[in-house]
């Protein structure tokens, strides 16, 4: 029994392996329209080929080369792969700080992995996981078995956790003092600590260092509008992680720890609930990166899922509106926003995280620069804009097509009806294709 088992695990190892690198073929996917993510329009008579896994070509419907497997997709729109620049893959109830002491980090590695493959499926080619419910490092291997070809599954970069300070936001702070609990953040204090963290994260593989620089809204015991870190631990979480060429996302809510983060170096900015005016001018200056994930309150506003519903319900009630005005003059001052949902764990349908570009939507961004949002601009956050997030010549085969014209009705991103990723075809709805059901 026990090798009949084995043998069916080495034939799922080799027949998915084999989806990912069986020989080149060459594609012609022709749409009624192309968002490229760099034209400011949409793009009629297009075909995009694609050989192997790499965007070989766009040219006129007219001159798609003899040879090519031509995919006619009618009544849809082509765009890049989605990306998803803020994410939790491995949380799996709402109530994330108590989920994180009941089960093993295998029993979120493989809800995570299957998580990971629906995100696929709804067009999210690419995620930045910004820490997660885990002890250990399960979406690192996870990412190990999707870049080797043992699983199909999103691109991966990011944090295997958050750091946080005793007592801030990634901290267990509802238990008793008797109780010696592992917290869902990593706990450092200090400049020595702080180092030290950051050097057994990049050991471990991770490629972007998150850092709690303020409490949270999804946390008991803490308050979003306090800056957890002194200037002298930022300062050394910043000098540590560059040193080994890592990039810091912060999750900042307070104004204070907004705009020290930025001064600071970080990349990138998450949340950014109370920025003001100065960090506007900041972010502009120092070319810092905004994820400011709106959806997510808007999700559980009400909803009586969370531990610290009440802060969460405070804030979509007395400021929502004040924030998106916000959002609304950094977009026109020039920051550069990403789409990051910070919403999408196992227990959300995957579908729901598409709605974050309806919200940029509502804060000003145009229809087309929110879409840029999920695209192009997340691929430059992440400094691989030289192989993602549009579709041009050369760039990997990150596709994605979806009903209408999503200009129209952004909703359309919520259910795509076809989806490459690499040059597989992960699904395509107008053949009633999935990968994961071969």
């Amino acid at each position: 029994m026990h090798s009949l088992i084995f043998r069916q695990f080495i034939l799922l190892v080799i027949t998915v392996g084999y989806l990912s690198t069986s020989e080149a073929k060459t594609y012609a996917l022709v749409a009624d329209g192309l968002i490229d993510g760099k034209a400011n329009n949409v793009l009629q008579d297009k075909a995009v080929i694609v050989t192997g896994n790499q965007i070989t070509a766009i040219i006129n419907i007219d001159h798609i080369p003899k040879g090519a497997i031509k995919i006619d997709l009618p009544g849809t729109t082509l765009m890049p792969g989605m990306i998803n620049a803020h994410e939790h893959p491995l949380l799996y109830k709402s109530d994330y700080q108590n989920a994180h002491l009941q089960a093993s980090s295998a029993y979120k590695a493989l809800l995570g992995l299957k998580n990971l493959q629906s995100l696929l499926s709804a067009g999210w080619t690419t995620i930045r996981v910004m820490g997660d419910g885990d002890v250990y490092y399960a979406n690192q291997d996870i990412r190990k078995v999707i870049d080797s070809g043992v699983f199909l599954g999103p691109r991966l970069t990011g944090a295997a956790h958050y750091i946080s300070i005793t007592g801030g936001g990634g901290d267990v702070n509802y238990f008793s003092p008797e109780q010696n609990v592992i917290a869902d953040g990593l706990i450092a204090d200090g400049p020595d600590e702080i180092r030290k963290a950051i050097r057994k994260e990049i050991k471990y593989g991770s490629d972007w260092i998150k850092i709690m620089v303020t409490g949270a809204f999804m946390s008991v015991g803490d308050d979003p509008k306090n800056v957890s870190f002194s200037p002298e631990e930022l300062s050394a979480a910043m000098e540590e992680a560059s040193r080994h060429n890592v990039p810091v996302a912060a999750h900042a809510h307070a104004t204070d720890g907004i705009n020290q983060a930025i001064i600071a170096g970080a990349r990138s900015i998450e949340h950014g609930s109370y920025l003001n005016e100065e960090s506007i001018a900041l972010m502009v200056k120092h070319q810092t990166y905004y994820v400011p994930t709106i959806y997510i309150g808007d999700y559980y506003a009400n909803s009586g899922k969370l531990l610290a519903q009440s802060k969460n319900d405070n804030f979509y009630t007395s400021f929502r509106d004040e924030w998106l005005q916000m959002i609304g003059k950094a977009y026109k001052a020039g920051v550069k926003i990403a789409v990051g949902s910070d919403l999408c764990g196992s227990a959300i349908p995957s579908h729901v995280c598409a709605r974050e570009f309806a919200t940029l939507i509502e804060a000003g961004l145009s229809p087309m620069d929110a879409i840029k949002a999920g695209t192009i601009v997340g691929a430059e956050l992440l400094q691989w804009d030289d192989r993602l997030g549009s579709i041009e010549t050369d760039k990997l085969a990150d596709i994605i097509a979806v009903s209408g014209n999503p200009l129209e009705d952004i909703s359309a991103l919520e259910n795509p009806v076809f989806v490459m990723k690499d040059g597989v075809i992960i699904l395509n709805d107008v053949e009633n294709y999935s990968a994961f059901n071969h």
